[in-house]
Formats: C-alpha cells, structure tokens, sequence
C-alpha cells in the first residue's frame, strides 16, 4: 500500500503559549502533527537548551559566550527541563486518541557539539573525544525521550524522531568559527561524521521510532544523511545548490527509498504569499530526475523550508495549511 503525501512542521513557532501552538499544530497538520519548540520563552527554551535537557549526566549553563559544561545543573539546565516538561504535558493533552505518526525533534550530535563549550571554553568539536561522549549522552537521553512520549501518546501509530542539523555542513567544511570568533575548528571527515550520526540513528530505531536528519543550511549533504540511516532527509528545497548539484544525490535517495521531507512554503511571510499550484510545482520540478508524479508523492512530505521561530503568528498558521495543501493536491496529482 502506497503512503499518501503528508506534510509536517520543521519544529520551532513564533510565541510563548504552549498549548496554542500544540493545538495548531494537531488542527492544521492532522497527518503528522509535530512536538512544537517555542524559543520566544527564553534560555532553555531554544533548540541548544532543548538537547541539553536531553542529555544524561551532561550539564550545561549559559555563559557569556553561549552554553557551557558544567559539573552540576543550575538554573538554566532547570529551566530547560522545565520548557521540556511543559511541552510534553500540553502534547499528552492533544495525542490521546491521536493514532497517526508523532514527530519530534532533537539538536543532532554534530549541531550541539558545534555550539557546546567545554569547561574550559573551547568548542566541544574540538575534541572528537569529547563528541563521541556527548554523542554516547543524547542517544541514552533519546531513549528515555522516545519511551516517555510512547506514554503520553499511547495511540500514536508511529514515533518519528527528527535531528537537526544545520551546522552539518559548516562541520565538514571546517567553517565552524572557534569559541573566541578569531580561527576555524578543524573539518571532521565525512566518514567520520557519518559514523557517529549512524550510531545516534540506530539506537532511535532500535528503540521503536523513525528518524529524520533536517538540514536548512546551504550545502546540505544529502547523501551523508541518508547513508546515515535516516528513514528521512529534510531540507530546503528552494536553494539553489538544491536545484543543481544535488540532483544525483535527490535521485539516490528516491531510489533508496528514503523519504524527502521537502522545504518549500517560506518559513517567513514573503512580499507576496505563493498559492498551492506554485508550491505545488517547486515539487513537480523533481519529475526532472526521472520520476512520476506518482513516485515522488510516495516519497515527499511537504514542509516549510525551515523553522517557523521568525514568522508571525498568522504567517506560522498559514505555512502550516499550504504546507497541507499542497500535501493534498501532490495526492490529486499522482492519482
């Protein structure tokens, strides 16, 4: 049986109320409805402070400079756990008798080893040591995450759990700038980066979920993720590089049998809002690599090209029902 086009959210909305914007979310996305993330609230809030209360015996705190290893939690690795908390609570609220697939995201490894300091304020990316141990960290906490929502959401047909990881490409290029700003950290080999996300990617499979790698930044290494083990890749698909050098790596994946999760309705409201067959046809592009409309509507899920943090609340809610929308006519279009 063929999976119906749907569409999803990248994670983040604009505002502070929880329960409003998980409401939205299960009202305007009834497919697959996502976890919403809200960093308006504050420190803890945003998606660094997000995985850190993810973490198992890993701490952090904001400095100066960003979040910090610490011995001991403290106030902001309390607030984070609080943030999280909430969340979970207004989403048990909503997914009781919800029987779909379930999305939530996490920072991926390579994203929070990119923005962590040690205690002595380098970047944890510094030291591959100490990424393999917060790796090792975020897949024990991504367990204990993915058994507390099969709880909350006791019907979910599914789990899908997205890492994201926009500092993916700036980690293999080597243009992750140094905690003083002044140099550039040492670029990770591919097969490296490779490795430890797979490692992250298996353990959320062996613990009953999907996964999903997202990547918004330009250069995004498709192939990587997928070969990763990603069930799905998420990305811009409006860039431009997207469009051209990544075309034999788009048709690896369709091929493979690796979900697109395809960024195309602005994430900020733009000067003139797209209509449906305009998003609609940014997707129907891809036909150019060979495939059916029919093909690419198995494969696709439709979303905005990245978070939604920056819109305004009424542009949030109307990038959520294009996003649908589009979802339903790409369905029109295969049958």
């Amino acid at each position: 049986m063929h999976r119906p086009p749907r569409a999803t959210g990248i994670g983040s909305l604009p505002g502070t109320d929880t329960g409003a914007a998980t409401r939205l979310v299960f009202d305007e996305l009834p497919d697959l409805p996502h976890l919403p993330e809200l960093p308006a609230r504050g420190v803890g809030a945003d998606m660094i402070g997000r995985g850190t209360a993810l973490l198992v015996d890993f701490y952090a705190e904001v400095q100066p400079s960003g979040w910090r290893l610490t011995e001991r939690p403290g106030r902001d690795a309390r607030r984070a756990d609080s943030f999280l908390r909430q969340d979970l609570d207004h989403l048990e609220e909503s997914a009781q008798e919800f029987t779909q697939t379930l999305k939530v995201q996490a920072v991926g490894p390579w994203t929070l080893a990119s923005t962590l300091e040690l205690r002595y304020g380098n970047r944890m990316l510094a030291d591959l040591g100490a990424v393999r141990d917060l790796a090792e960290s975020l897949t024990e906490g991504l367990k204990v995450h993915i058994a507390e929502l099969k709880k909350r959401a006791p019907q979910a047909g599914a789990l899908l759990v997205q890492l994201d990881e926009p500092a993916l490409p700036g980690v293999l290029r080597g243009t992750v700038p140094t905690a003083s700003g002044f140099g550039m950290l040492r670029a990770v080999e591919e097969p490296v980066a490779r490795e430890l996300l797979a490692g992250v990617l298996q353990a959320v499979h062996d613990a009953g979920a999907q996964t999903a790698v997202h990547c918004c930044a330009p250069g995004v290494p498709i192939d990587l993720m997928r070969k990763s083990g990603a069930d799905f890749v998420s990305f811009d698909a409006t860039g431009i590089d997207v469009q051209t050098a990544r075309d034999e790596q788009l048709g690896e994946a369709i091929e493979a049998g690796t979900g697109l999760m395809l960024g195309v309705v602005p994430s900020t409201e733009p000067a003139r809002a797209p209509g449906v067959n305009q998003l609609l046809d940014k997707v129907l592009s891809l036909t150019r690599l060979g495939f059916s409309p029919a093909q690419l509507a198995e494969a696709t899920t439709i979303t905005p090209t990245c978070g939604l943090a920056g819109a305004t609340p009424p542009w949030a809610r109307q990038a959520l029902i294009l996003a649908h929308r589009t979802a339903d006519a790409l369905a029109d279009k295969a049958s």
